[in-house]
């Protein structure tokens, strides 16, 4: 499904924004290794999500296909290990045989799982044998995907306990205190000393739970206020106290004039405060998926830019450091990657390929929202393969409608 976006001049609209799907992913796996599972309430309703929900809700199956779902694939990986009753083979599409899952596997063996390779070393699918785990020590590296480490620690009561040392710089600090505040929450607390998370030996404590809105889905309609400033912008289901490391959007939106003024759990966004003129400079390593967000915004607003910290972007649904510069020259913005680290842009144009151009998506669903903003500068772009969106925010394209954008199908 290719979609024609025209945007408004203007946007007034109120905004029930989707779940979660952080969150949601975490919670059903917890819930999932309690003796007394809860009611879990508002859990997001995407792909990622509903791979998990599916692999839960068959426990007699013996192989279990997650799809692109890259969450789903970490999680399921460690949580089979460890309560598993029966052999089950864990595949994906075939983009996430091409993602590795090594270094999680590696741990998991240390830790006494049994799991192999059905395909090539180091990639899905895997064959997990019944939960044979137990617990220990063990050491990881922190520059790996942080889905590794939640992986782990998740599962770590279950199987006996676990002191992990994280060695080196942490990648997405915000996700795994989001996995450890969430094992709090239902009863399991770690001890973290430095580099050195303790989680003991312990039962989660069954409870209800209701997943609060996302603030990944929610940076979108953010950076919407920015390019257009006169827009009146209500935001709906985020928590104020969030454990999500995404909520920083609101520190980086301050930065282009954008401010948030809470309601409840409603949040009011508005613009005319001061904007810095100076190179945009940020270090999204704790918060790599905003970096889509960002680089497109900043493009559109004129702001020349460097962000950092972004070496997981290489292993995303796809490598979004080069879709990223590829999709933007086809607005004439020349946008840079500075190694495997940053992405940057100075200014530097050249003309569009054409008036309405044709986006690629990559099969990513941030590629797809966050090029859907250049509408506002670009009446009439494409953005084919729209569909993708359903991964963690199905309503998007709903949601713009609602807010006043014109979109057709071509």
């Amino acid at each position: 499904m290719n979609l024609r976006l025209t945007a408004p001049s203007r946007i007034v609209s109120e905004i029930a924004l989707p779940a979660s799907k952080s969150l949601s992913n975490r919670v059903l796996i917890i819930d999932a290794l309690c003796r007394q599972p809860g009611s879990i309430g508002n859990v997001a309703r995407c792909d990622d999500t509903e791979a998990v929900q599916r692999a839960l809700d068959s426990p007699d199956a013996r192989v279990v296909n997650v799809g692109a779902a890259g969450t789903a694939m970490r999680f399921l990986t460690a949580y089979y290990a460890a309560r598993g009753t029966h052999a089950v083979t864990l595949d994906g599409s075939e983009r996430m045989r091409q993602r590795p899952i090594g270094i999680l596997v590696d741990a998991l063996r240390e830790l006494g799982a049994r799991i192999d390779y059905a395909g090539s070393e180091g990639y899905p699918p895997l064959r997990i044998e019944r939960g044979t785990m137990h617990g220990g020590k063990l050491r990881i590296k922190g520059n790996v995907s942080s889905q590794y480490i939640s992986a782990l620690l998740l599962a770590s009561p279950v199987i006996g306990g676990v002191e992990l040392t994280i060695e080196g710089d942490i990648t997405s600090r915000p996700y795994i205190d989001m996995t450890l505040g969430l094992m709090k929450q239902f009863g399991i607390e770690a001890q973290v000393a430095g580099q050195v998370i303790t989680v003991p030996a312990g039962e989660y404590l069954g409870r209800d739970y209701t997943i609060e809105a996302d603030w990944s889905a929610a940076s979108y309609w953010w950076a919407l206020q920015a390019l257009l400033p006169q827009s009146r912008i209500t935001l709906k289901g985020l928590d104020v106290a969030s454990l999500q490391g995404d909520s920083r959007v609101a520190e980086f939106m301050s930065r282009l004039g954008v401010r948030g003024n809470w309601c409840g759990r409603y949040l009011d966004l508005s613009t005319g405060y001061g904007v810095h003129a100076d190179i945009f400079l940020a270090d999204l390593g704790s918060t790599p998926d905003l970096a889509q967000t960002l680089a497109v915004a900043l493009c559109l607003l004129e702001r020349p830019y460097r962000l950092t910290g972004l070496k997981t972007l290489r292993i995303k649904e796809t490598d979004r450091l080069a879709a990223l510069q590829t999709e933007l020259r086809k607005l004439g913005y020349v946008v840079a990657i500075e190694g495997d680290e940053a992405l940057s842009w100075g200014g530097e144009k050249q003309a569009p390929a054409t008036t309405t151009p044709h986006i690629a998506t990559y099969n990513d669903h941030r590629m797809a929202m966050a090029m859907a903003l250049a509408a506002v500068k670009f009446p009439g772009i494409v953005i084919d393969d729209a569909q993708v969106v359903s991964k963690s925010y199905p309503e998007y394209w709903q949601h713009l409608r609602q807010a006043g954008f014109e979109i057709e199908e071509v």
